[in-house]
């Protein structure tokens, strides 16, 4: 699992049949202190997140473990949308 924040949203007309009715939203990959690591990728959303939420995602074939992803082509899926990140006593994000 990684932390990720949502920046955008990719709209695909067109595609693999399996992946009618997915949502694919744009993330950018954050470091243990919430900074941007300046990677961005896409993920196939299975739990309704918005933009400038932080999320957690899997990617490889874990992203294919998801009831909206299993069987279908997909390399990172959004799982869980982050209320909280704590490290030791250190709070390090707060939704």
């Amino acid at each position: 699992m990684n932390l990720a924040r949502v920046v955008g949203t990719v709209v695909a007309t067109r595609k693999e049949a399996s992946m009618t009715g997915s949502t694919f939203l744009v993330l950018e990959r954050l470091n243990q202190e919430m900074k941007s690591t300046g990677e961005f990728l896409v993920g196939v959303d299975a739990v309704g997140a918005g933009e400038d939420e932080v999320v957690l995602y899997a990617g490889g074939s874990s992203a294919r473990q998801t009831a909206v992803t299993r069987d279908r082509p997909a390399d990172a899926v959004i799982m869980a949308i982050v209320d909280s990140f704590t490290i030791g006593d250190k709070t390090v994000f707060r939704r």
